[in-house]
């Protein structure tokens, strides 16, 4: 290096971060744990190969010192023992011990061996019927452990042959059409062996508990699972009965029914290899083997295997077999067959209330595996909503079973089940009227009932569930009576043992069971049970429970926030029993619950309708909120709109139309579409020029213009005073009965005529033409005057009518059904058939209510589905084309959102407002005055007066008169625009010839032109005339 000028040493640093001596170390330390490791793998190694080598030796000699044993075998006793005798069973003697040692259940010479021992010994059996003294010899307690060793050995022995040859893959055809023939043919291998077990297992034998006990060791349910399987594989199917009586099945049942007895001394059970596992886990088991069904039931078997289940089933459903392939799930096929046997398990004297809670809590962990088999067209759309929904990738994981498999699972679940389920466990709840708080009996009654059925309630289709559980179980009752009690004391449970977190909402379990369920009673009673009889609940109960749903909802869309978490919010582990899951069913069943009591609200009041709304939160904050989507407000508008006041909602629906309009540019100044009317030809006209319009021309202002009589235009330019006075004319004219496109009910309610066909050709293209004209008013906001049929408004929701929606249409033919109901005699003897006669002007058909129907009689069986058949036919299915028709000319305008947020009678007040008489008042509150008139003018004074002395009529007439439409805007006259005027005609003091002078009015600008009138009479006498004159525009 070259000198820098420095003469002073600096000391060096090394950058590297440490001394080289460290890395010498670490290296040095990595290098020994690898040769320590490796002189550890090496002894590991040399261990194993020297237990290897002595297992070998070992296995060597044994098999060598078993053919010794063998040949020595034969020469004492003959190759077919046919040497041996009775004494060669005794404990003295060699022969079993020897056998025992040298039998291999693979080899064919081995097997014929052991049956030719198995043939002796049943022999013997039939001969001398207890075999106990051939194995036992003279004192069986002297060598009780050598008989018991030696008869445990040779009855797995019997099972394992019939299993390696008939199951193992070698030799898997040799005895499989053997194994589900009967006793009697006893000369089959297969049929000798399992005859022989069942002989060795007989109950009187000293020796059971032992061999049952080492059996279980010997995990013999794994291997009667094969047996069986294999028997069955070419009959796969419910309908086979192949096992019956057969030995297998005998055995079977005696092997599962000596585990369940007193006698056997298996302490510790394996669930991987027990019954339910492996025998439970066959398909369609209960239908090869009814005997075992029986037994299962009847027996106490049942009892004993779903108490085990319990024991083992929660959080360990991983035990169950599961080998069939995806089609038949283990179990899917555990589910099936418990719930074909729960009927007459639960029926039977022995069955109990400990029993029926273990069978549904079983039942609910087996139910919450399954997925769903199907969903309603409401769920769909519900369950679509929730995009974000947290267990939707578990439901996507699950396998799905069979066909065949899901019928048998939806077919158990059937009325039977749940009234033996359901009654067994809410027995006595119904009656408590007790005020005071459920105790923890009832909790963990009820938790459980109702976490089974909303598990039933999401996997299988509801309509399934719902008739059975409304008529075959006190599930209402009891379910409000646990409510109600709940309720008044403020104590609401949280259903710790189902794992549900401390904050839950302890009547949010509740609520979704008892909701659905009461709606589908709602649905299919009658009048008289629900008014007069009060079924299932009070007036005042229902009063109650109206207080406590709305208050549930309103938490559920407002207060209680929607948790997005992925996890399974149970202990337990439960998909479908998440919160959220319960929350998402909650909302929608609450809703429809509340929906349904109002419309028998509306059939008949029994409560306010303002009990059904949420004054609290209702703000213009609200308003403006609901007209957002994915907001809580929009939310509540489209599930729940019965909680929002009606006037809330029609100002919701007119900002929704008002940006509609802006959309399409309604206010534009010019337009192109202009209608020239003929008042004697108004329907004519306006179908053939209106038909050609699209839905955007419907949407943008149309003008009219009249024409006389001499085929010359009416005075006055339309504003639109005079397309209102069009729309008014029009819908008078088109929905006159004299048309014969409507027909009246005995209450002059208006509903499509089913006979329409035969009187126009083009009859359902006018009822479209009537459905836009309908939208286009209701767009406009122009009230018409239609009292329409409250069943034919639910068609503009596209809602399905039921027999409580027949009184609305034909109150007679309601009358003759309901004597039908309740008829205590034979329905036979009336002589009814499946059939309905239609008769329409003369013309008589006979329509089939079902297939054949004309050969079906109506009896008490088949009574109630007569009943609402006929009731369907007349209320959907005659009108279905004309009410089709009418909803989409309705629906080019007016959209199914915004129609939902009202029940039918608010559609009524959209379509025709109030039917009270005008409010004077409002309008005079709302008035404008100009020309020199004030509010405190002697003639308007006079006029006010004289106004409110009409008649409702001519009040009608004379809004008619000056705004072009006989009603008022449909929340008031603050919202008539522009406001109402009155206008002076003439300037200082009036002259004779102002005075003579009539009313004259400019409907497009809401505008009265009234002189200055010096008396009542006066008045009266010029407005009268005016208004009742019906000459057009040309006073305008």
């Amino acid at each position: 290096m070259f000198f820098s000028g420095d003469p002073s040493t600096r000391k060096r640093v090394d950058l590297g971060g440490r001394s080289s001596k460290e890395r010498d170390r670490q290296v040095l330390l990595e290098q020994t744990r690898l040769e320590r490791k490796k002189r550890q793998n090496l002894r590991l190694q040399n261990s194993a190969a020297t237990k290897i080598q002595k297992c070998f030796r070992g296995r060597k000699d044994t098999e060598k010192a078993r053919l010794k044993v063998k040949e020595q075998f034969f020469v004492t006793y003959g190759a077919q023992c046919q040497r041996a005798d009775r004494s060669c069973f005794g404990p003295e003697s060699a022969f079993l011990r020897d056998l025992l040692f040298f039998v291999n259940v693979a080899k064919d010479e081995d097997v014929t061996v052991l049956l030719k021992v198995t043939d002796f010994i049943l022999s013997y059996a039939r001969n001398f019927g207890n075999i106990s003294s051939l194995f036992s010899g003279s004192d069986y307690l002297l060598n009780r452990a050598i008989i018991e060793h030696r008869l445990k050995k040779l009855t797995f022995l019997c099972v394992q042959a019939v299993y390696q040859n008939s199951y193992v893959w070698l030799y898997r055809t040799r005895w499989k059409g053997q194994l589900l023939m009967q006793s009697n043919c006893s000369a089959m291998p297969a049929i000798v062996l399992l005859d022989t077990v069942r002989c060795l297992l007989n109950t009187d034998l000293p020796w059971v508990s032992e061999v049952m006990h080492y059996l279980h060791t010997k995990k013999v349910f794994c291997l009667l699972r094969g047996i069986l399987l294999k028997g069955l594989e070419d009959l796969m199917q419910p309908a086979s009965s192949a096992g019956a009586n057969s030995s297998l099945e005998q055995v079977v049942t005696q092997i599962s029914l000596q585990f369940t007895g007193d006698l056997c001394c298996c302490r510790v059970v394996d669930a991987s290899t027990s019954f339910f596992s492996q025998i439970l886990s066959i398909p369609f088991l209960w239908h090869h083997f009814p005997n075992l069904k029986e037994a299962f039931c009847t027996r106490g078997l049942g009892m004993h295997y779903i108490n085990e289940m319990m024991c083992h089933f929660p959080g360990h459903t991983s035990v169950i077999a599961d080998d069939l392939g995806t089609s038949y799930p283990g179990y899917a096929c555990v589910l099936a067959n418990l719930l074909e046997a729960a009927s007459p398990l639960l029926s039977a004297s022995k069955s109990s209330y400990e029993m029926a809670l273990d069978m549904v809590n079983l039942l609910t962990l087996l139910l919450d595996m399954l997925p769903s088999f199907s969903l309603s067209a409401q769920q769909k759309s519900a369950e679509a909503a929730e995009e974000d929904d947290p267990m939707e990738e578990d439901v996507k994981e699950e396998k799905p079973c069979g066909l065949n498999l899901q019928r048998a699972i939806s077919t158990s679940m059937d009325s039977r089940l749940f009234h033996y389920l359901v009654n067994t466990l809410l027995k006595g709840i119904s009656s408590n009227n007790s005020e005071s708080p459920p105790d923890d009996h009832e909790l963990e009654i009820v938790g459980s009932t109702c976490a089974f059925l909303h598990v039933t309630f999401s996997t299988l289709p509801m309509e399934r569930s719902m008739t059975g559980l409304a008529y075959r179980t006190e599930i209402v009752p009891a379910l409000w009576s646990f409510i109600k009690r709940c309720h008044a004391s403020n104590r609401w449970p949280v259903f710790a043992k189902l794992g549900f977190p401390s904050d839950a909402p302890g009547w949010l379990l509740p609520l979704t069971v008892f909701c659905p369920v009461y709606k589908h009673m709602l649905t299919i009673i009658d009048n008289e049970e629900f008014y007069e009889q009060e079924k299932p609940l009070s007036l005042k109960d229902i009063k109650s429970l109206i207080l406590i749903l709305k208050q549930a909802l309103w938490n559920l869309l407002w207060v209680i926030p929607s948790s997005h978490s992925k996890a399974p919010e149970t202990s337990l582990g439960f998909k479908k029993l998440s919160v959220e899951k319960i929350k998402t069913r909650a909302k929608i069943a609450i809703a429809e619950l509340l929906a349904k009591l109002e419309d028998w609200n509306n059939r008949r009041q029994f409560t306010l309708s303002t009990d059904f709304h949420y004054h609290e939160a209702m703000n213009e904050n609200f308003v403006s909120q609901a007209m957002l989507d994915n907001t809580r407000a929009h939310e509540i508008l489209k599930l729940a709109p019965f909680l929002v006041p009606f006037n809330a909602r029609v100002r919701i629906f007119q900002s929704h139309l008002d940006a509609c309009k802006q959309r399409s540019g309604f206010h534009q100044p010019l337009t192109n579409h202009r209608l020239k009317i003929r008042r004697s030809r108004i329907l004519d006209d306006a179908f053939s020029q209106l038909s050609a319009f699209t839905e955007e021309d419907l949407r943008n202002p149309i003008r009219v213009v009249y024409v006389n009589e001499l085929g010359i235009e009416e005075a006055g330019i339309d504003g639109g005073g005079i397309f209102k006075d069009f729309m008014e004319n029009i819908v008078q004219a088109s929905f006159d009965v004299q048309y014969g496109l409507f027909k009246e009910t005995s209450d002059h309610l208006l509903y499509p005529n089913p006979g329409s066909g035969l009187i126009h050709d083009q009859h359902l293209q006018y009822f479209h033409f009537l459905g836009s004209l309908l939208g286009k008013a209701m767009y406009e906001g122009i009230l018409v005057d239609i009292p329409l049929a409250t069943f034919f408004l639910s068609k503009l929701k596209q809602k399905y009518n039921y027999l409580n929606d027949l009184p609305s249409l034909d109150p007679e033919l309601y009358r003759h059904l309901q004597f039908l109901k309740h008829y205590e005699g034979d329905v036979s003897e009336l002589e009814l058939y499946f059939v309905i006669v239609n008769n329409e002007y003369g013309e008589q058909t006979e329509e089939e209510l079902l297939p054949g129907g004309r050969n079906m009689r109506v009896t008490n069986d088949n009574v109630i589905t007569f009943i609402h058949l006929v009731s369907n036919h007349r209320l959907n299915y005659q009108i279905r084309n004309q009410s089709s028709y009418f909803l989409k000319g309705f629906q080019q305008l007016i959209q199914k959102d915004w129609i939902d947020m009202f029940n039918e009678h608010e559609i009524q007040l959209l379509i025709s407002g109030s039917l009270e008489s005008m409010d004077v008042d409002d309008l005079r509150d709302h008035a404008t005055y100009s020309g020199g008139y004030g509010p405190d003018h002697e003639v308007i004074e006079r006029f006010w007066e004289v106004l409110k002395s009409f008649s409702l009529e001519n009040q009608k007439k004379f809004l008619k008169f000056v705004t072009g439409c006989s009603r008022g805007p449909l929340l008031g006259f603050k919202y008539l625009e522009p406001k109402f005027c009155i206008q002076r005609v003439g300037q200082g003091n009036a002259n004779e010839e102002v005075l003579n002078r009539l009313p004259t009015s400019a409907t497009c600008m809401n505008l009265l032109k009234l002189p200055p009138y010096t008396s009542k009479e006066q008045m009266r006498t010029k407005l009268m005339y005016a208004i009742n004159a019906e000459a057009g525009f040309d006073l305008s």
